[in-house]
């Protein structure tokens, strides 16, 4: 399956990217289509083999509206945000005249008699005309929308809105005509300023709208533009600037102080310090030196260096996490699907409730001017617009503000989905611990010297990626043991490592692979469970089916485990550690991070089946870790968290990654999706309120028992406050405290 997505011009509400949406679904070949109305972006899956994503293009333009693909879009010039800017001048030009007319007419003030209602009806309405066309030609996108909508059967937002002020333009023009047919009392049945000023106030809106939504990807863009577009290089010898996109892995790059590293890489001459608070959150500069990882985007502060280029182009680490962030701020929550159903089918049925109220109220009244005032103030009022912008856009300003503190999540479900967990499970080493053991004890046996008994071990272990043989590689080398490559290596996961070298087999690993390969270990045991006891993990070794010794190895609890677990109980979670390591060295980790519950002995495979015990019994999981052996528990977790040093494997199963290697962020991210969740329904609640009450005022009830009767230009007033008010809940997400 491949995926792929595109700029949506055209979409105002909710019910515009439902239409979208359906469209592009019912496209032979797409699995998968989502709309956010807040990035105005359609994602689609597709099957390569039955179609090209173009003729979502087609399918799109057949529904009203207009796909632009990603390429086109980066071409293109001119924003929405100057568009409507301009759109709204000219609107503003006519219309504020407009209104100053009209209403020093209403309130009895003195007008040249050349334009006066009483001495000069028909120049009076004429002058309207005249104001009011140019803000109608101004706004014709209402028109052309809400048409081909309406045509097709889907009518939208647009189609409210052109309905209601082409009724009023239109009753405008009639009743000017009957003035100048000889009917002076028509001039106070004109609506020119109604049908101007409902579309001023709504381009209005859109305008702040636009403004607002660009300030809720201002992380994006602020990522982005970290990334420098020029490098130097190193080629044929000499240094070479180049722009930064052709820079190729294994190229040797040249940082000089203050200047931002263009890709992911390896040092391999010189020290500095970096700025990764782009990344991290942190302020505090992280030291570099030969074979430590710089990352693409962070700032060299002080010293030169090259380094080998390892990542590239949309590989490093920054391009990641904006493509991560984008899929995210395009996703939907759950939480959403009752918005899109509703509004779905709430532009027919608002329809139908204005012709009813108009024509009840001319029924009962006879008043063709009060039934026409309740028709359009319906059409206008009841616009979906807040509906559509509550969820995605409070998704994308919170997805941003994680982002600026090292927290990337990749979706609106794991967001709304990591506040419901009941257990967190954190893997032991990498995650609550450092991942980095060191080898604290060597006890040889049977005449094993402790040289070659590291040495056996060092061969043994020369070819695994286990945190445990890199801490035995790294004490060989301290201590000038060789440690020359095994001629045969197999990794036994969950139990250790077999080699040959020289002719000589060596296992090495858990007592568990020693018992299975009939080792006796009586020499070793007494000594390896006193070991263990301090939470120290065991290592045995067998040259040629013979007890040679033990090692043991230790790994350090990350600071700020125990803080972070304790946090987690005080929001009334159950924190489980679960891990490969014996129970005794599982419990004296779990005693220091404050864990009550330890799983241990768990082979990579059985993680997964544990966590599906945890939900079996009615709990909501979020399963924290790094490794390999991870990826499965976390794709089964209801959230799964890597912790951002993982795996590449780990972060592609993972829902949400962790820049940082901090557990405090596990709880950051809880708080990051309460607060979100929490904004989202405040959005709902207020756009549902808002169309349950303002519905009803605008059909009259209140007029019936003699209340107000909700003038048109208020209706428009108060529905674009509606959708801005939304958008600026939304951005208080930016300024919350994680």
């Amino acid at each position: 399956m491949a995926e792929k997505s595109f700029a949506i011009e055209g979409m105002n509400c909710a019910s515009c990217a439902a239409h979208v949406e359906k469209a592009a679904a019912k496209v032979e070949g797409i699995t998968f289509a989502s709309v956010n109305l807040a990035t105005e972006r359609l994602t689609i899956s597709y099957d390569e083999r039955k179609m090209s994503p173009d003729r979502v293009l087609d399918a799109v333009s057949k529904a009203g509206y207009r796909a632009i693909d990603d390429e086109k879009e980066r071409r293109a010039t001119r924003s929405e945000t100057t568009r409507l800017r301009r759109r709204l001048t000219w609107s503003l030009l006519f219309t504020v005249p407009l209104l100053v007319l009209t209403m020093s007419a209403m309130a009895g003030a003195r007008l040249p008699a050349l334009i006066s209602p009483e001495s000069s009806p028909l120049a009076f309405a004429l002058m309207q005309l005249l104001l009011t066309t140019p803000v109608i030609i101004t706004g014709r996108s209402f028109y052309i929308a809400g048409s081909k909508t309406l045509l097709r059967g889907n009518p939208g937002m647009d189609t409210l809105v052109a309905m209601g002020t082409a009724a009023a333009y239109l009753y405008g023009i009639y009743a000017t005509i009957r003035i100048a047919g000889g009917e002076a009392h028509y001039v106070h049945n004109l609506y020119f300023e109604s049908a101007a000023t409902i579309i001023t106030l709504i381009t209005t809106g859109r305008f702040l709208e636009a403004r607002s939504k660009a300030s809720a990807g201002s992380a994006i863009r602020k990522l982005l533009s970290l990334a420098p577009p020029l490098a130097t290089v190193i080629r044929d010898g000499k240094e070479k600037t180049v722009p930064a996109s052709k820079v190729k892995v294994g190229e040797m790059v040249v940082a000089r102080p203050g200047e931002r590293f263009p890709t992911d890489g390896t040092v391999t001459s010189g020290s500095t310090s970096a700025d990764e608070s782009m990344l991290t959150g942190e302020s505090t500069p992280v030291e570099k030196e030969e074979g430590s990882e710089v990352t693409g985007g962070s700032i060299n502060l002080n010293g030169s260096v090259v380094y080998r280029a390892t990542r590239v182009g949309s590989e490093t680490t920054l391009a990641r996490i904006v493509k991560l962030m984008e899929d995210a701020q395009g996703s939907k929550a759950p939480i959403a699907r009752l918005a899109d159903k509703i509004s779905g089918i709430f532009v027919p049925v608002v329809m139908a409730l204005a012709f009813l109220a108009g024509g009840a109220w001319l029924t009962a009244t006879g008043d063709f001017r009060l039934a026409f005032t309740v028709l359009i103030s319906v059409l206008i009022i009841a616009c979906p617009c807040a509906l559509g912008l509550a969820t995605p856009v409070a998704v994308m300003v919170g997805t941003g503000r994680g982002a600026q503190q090292g927290i990337l999540v990749k979706s609106g479900e794991a967001l709304e989905t990591a506040r419901k967990a009941k257990v967190v499970v954190l893997d032991k080493t990498g995650t609550v611990t450092t991942g980095i053991p060191v080898v604290t004890d060597l006890v040889p046996v049977n005449g094993t010297d402790e040289k070659t008994l590291l040495s056996h071990a060092a061969a043994a272990e020369s070819r695994s990626e286990h945190p445990v043989a890199k801490a035995v590689i790294r004490f060989a080398e301290e201590r000038g043991v060789s440690d020359s490559g095994p001629d045969r290596f197999s990794a036994l996961p969950g139990y250790g490592v077999e080699a040959s070298f020289e002719g000589t087999h060596i296992l090495a690993g858990s007592k568990r692979l020693m018992s299975e390969r009939k080792v006796d270990t009586t020499e070793s045991d007494n000594k390896a469970d006193e070991l263990a006891l301090q939470g120290k993990t065991i290592m045995y070794i067998a040259v040629n089916g013979r007890n040679a010794g033990i090692l043991a190895v230790a790994d350090t609890i990350r600071e700020g485990s125990a803080g972070a677990v304790a946090k987690m109980k005080e929001m009334g979670l159950e924190v489980i550690m679960i891990t490969g390591d014996s129970l005794q060295t599982a419990n004296h980790i779990a005693a220091e991070a404050g864990i009550e519950k330890v799983v241990a002995g768990v082979l990579p495979g059985d993680k997964a089946g544990e966590i599906r015990k945890i939900i079996g019994n009615g709990k909501s999981v979020i399963m924290v870790g790094d490794g390999i052996n991870d990826a499965p528990a976390l794709a089964t977790a209801d959230v799964g968290i890597a912790i951002g040093s993982g795996t590449d494997v780990a972060i592609e199963a993972a829902d949400v990654v962790l820049i940082k290697n901090d557990l405090h962020d596990v709880v950051r991210t809880l708080r990051l999706s309460h607060f979100t969740i929490r904004n989202i329904r405040q959005n709902l609640f207020w756009a549902f309120f808002y169309n349950i009450m303002g519905i009803p005022v605008a059909m009259g009830v209140l007029h019936i028992f003699g209340g107000p009767l909700l003038n048109p230009m208020i209706a428009a007033a108060a529905m674009s406050f509606s959708s801005v008010s939304v958008v600026w809940n939304a951005l208080r997400l930016r300024k919350i405290k994680l």
